[in-house]
């Protein structure tokens, strides 16, 4: 009688067949965080430095704000590399995340003073902003529920109902504050996470279509909001009219010397890094929401170019762990943080070159501010630890099954229904 191979300690550690140890995470995962993460500091410095010498006396004050959220989110994602990501499926671990975040909305709207530009959004002194972290925990808790229901989810009750209920009550909170387009965010990687995870796709369709009807109604109700929708509409009909916000932030994509209405030429390769003009004073919010046209107008349309290349690069990584992993909870977890990241920085670019209405959304990675970084940055470690095991366990499934078929809806089905015959 023959003697049943051991597993490989690799594959028991969930390390690629072949891979050194030492190297147990997606390199190329590292690098495109790393690069988005230098080029992020080099840009809010670039930003702040006036800002910050007028109001503090120094140029590097608020810069080493930056550092230190910068520091913590590093330390962050390598606990959270490090951490079995599948310690989170457990329903008490999960439901704990989303009650924190949701006790955490709540109190923005019942105890928070802390009111900037008519809205309510950190707590702490503006050191934490919950909407952020709310962002983070809905990923973990429907990647949970999602996976423990996933033969189950073309059923109404099971589907389409808990899942609006859930996203209405998390939604509901941060359109409170208000804070539309984390709202939006939210509800787009919500539904991206629960088509890939097997819906229905009659019901992936009414609760598209009711999301956007009452995404319009909504957005109508707040003065400002439906402000920047008719100033949209009329800077499509007429740039020349458009707010200030959106003129600026034009010229920051443009040579120098053009103005809005005028010829336009292209800004290719940029004025220099730090050289902006925009920044004083022009550009409202250049180190946040703004921060990309500051980078069409230093690094020109090149360094914008490369930008989005990088974000194309995280989704790509982020959908491929998804797509290798033969795990329920760690494939919805791994695409639902690509689907994050992809939708908040699209938003982002689209507002600043005025194709969408403008809305408030950090750019990931690069814009002034420490709840989103450090929250980014952990997602960033949990992606890690799921690339880290996805090899783990390949015989579970026939030939390594993997959870995810990002391909025909036909082709898609029979994968899942492959991997759940395969003890899914």
């Amino acid at each position: 009688m023959s003697a049943t191979p051991a597993t490989p300690p690799a594959v028991r550690e969930g390390i690629a067949p072949g891979r050194p140890a030492a190297l147990d995470f997606d390199v190329y995962l590292v690098l495109i965080v790393g690069a988005l993460l230098a080029l992020g500091l080099l840009m809010v410095y670039s930003t702040t430095f006036d800002w910050s010498y007028q109001e503090y006396g120094s140029s590097i004050r608020i810069f080493l704000n930056q550092l230190r959220s910068a520091a913590i989110g590093v330390a962050m994602m390598l606990a959270m590399w490090r951490l079995d990501y599948r310690i989170l499926r457990n329903r008490l671990v999960a439901t704990a995340i989303m009650v924190v975040a949701i006790v955490a909305l709540a109190a923005l709207l019942i105890i928070n003073n802390n009111v900037v530009f008519e809205a309510r959004r950190t707590l702490f002194e503006g050191s934490f902003q919950p909407g952020e972290a709310a962002k983070l925990a809905l990923i973990i808790y429907f990647g949970a529920w999602l996976a423990s229901r996933r033969d189950k989810l073309q059923q109404l009750g099971y589907g389409l109902i808990p899942f609006s209920i859930l996203i209405g009550v998390l939604g509901g909170l941060i359109v409170l504050q208000p804070d539309l387009s984390t709202a939006a965010v939210l509800v787009l990687t919500a539904w991206t996470m629960f088509f890939l995870a097997g819906a229905n796709i009659a019901q992936i369709g009414v609760a598209g279509a009711g999301a956007l009807i009452a995404g319009g109604i909504v957005a109508w109700q707040f003065p400002y909001a439906r402000q920047r929708l008719l100033d949209h509409v009329t800077a499509m009909q007429d740039l020349t009219r458009a707010s200030w916000h959106v003129q600026q932030a034009i010229i920051a994509f443009t040579a120098p010397g053009d103005r809005p209405g005028g010829s336009f030429s292209p800004n290719w390769f940029g004025i220099g890094l730090g050289q902006s003009r925009q920044k004083f004073g022009f550009l409202p919010a250049p180190h946040t929401d703004s921060i990309f046209a500051i980078i069409g107008e230093e690094l020109g349309l090149f360094g914008c170019l490369v930008v989005i290349a990088l974000y194309a690069l995280f989704v790509w990584r982020a959908f491929k762990i998804a797509r290798e992993t033969n795990e329920p909870f760690g494939a919805v977890l791994a695409a639902g943080v690509g689907a994050w990241i992809a939708y908040e920085a699209m938003l982002n670019v689209a507002v600043v070159t005025a194709i969408i209405p403008f809305t408030g959304v950090a750019l990931p990675f690069i814009s002034y501010g420490g709840s989103n970084l450090v929250v980014v940055m952990t997602a960033c470690g949990l992606l890690m630890s799921v690339s880290r095991r996805r090899f783990q366990n390949a015989s579970a499934r026939p030939e390594g099954a993997p959870v995810f078929d990002f391909g025909p809806p036909e082709r898609r089905k029979n994968a899942q229904r492959g991997s759940r015959a395969g003890g899914g």
